[in-house]
């Protein structure tokens, strides 16, 4: 998928720099969004909030997940010496615990999910003011990652909005 993006935007960007070429340069940018997503201050401040912020229920799921453990070794160890009704009886305590556990497990997994993205949204929107901050001041007419910054002259996205809303009345 990102294979396609990237021959597209490729693509996209040679058309515009062989047309606009005829009448001026055109400077052209690339970003390693990857990069800014984990090499940058913010990116990596976001990081140890979420770490810090998820840390306790980790752990907690950490100490649940042992104490099944302990609990299934148990249960083998003592299981020859325990009568039909008591084994039923701990093999169903095991699989409540164990539902329990995974349901847990996938409750944190949603939330730090949710969150990492919300943060991983609040860093891009920092990379972009920067990139479009840089791309600016140092006149780049397109900046490409999954296209981020466009020179105004090169955006046509006006004209598209046009020809599509004229489409749907």
């Amino acid at each position: 998928m990102k294979t396609a993006h990237m021959k597209w935007a490729l693509a996209a960007v040679m058309a515009l720099t062989l047309g606009s070429s005829l009448a001026q340069e055109s400077k052209v940018g690339f970003i390693n969004t990857q990069r800014l997503t984990s090499e940058s201050t913010p990116a990596k401040a976001a990081q140890a909030k979420l770490e810090q912020e998820f840390a306790k229920r980790q752990k907690d799921l950490a100490d649940l997940q042992q104490a099944l453990k302990s609990m299934s070794e148990k249960f083998d160890r003592d299981a020859p010496a325990m009568s039909e009704a008591q084994r039923v009886a701990r093999q169903k305590e095991f699989g409540e615990q164990s539902r329990d556990f995974q349901r847990k497990q996938r409750e944190f997994q949603e939330d730090l999910n949710g969150r990492r993205n919300e943060e991983l949204q609040q860093v891009l929107e920092k990379a972009n003011k920067a990139v479009k901050q840089v791309a600016e001041a140092e006149k780049y007419d397109i900046v490409i990652q999954e296209v981020v910054y466009i020179s105004p002259r090169h955006d046509i996205t006006e004209k598209v909005l046009k020809i599509l809303n004229a489409g749907t009345k």
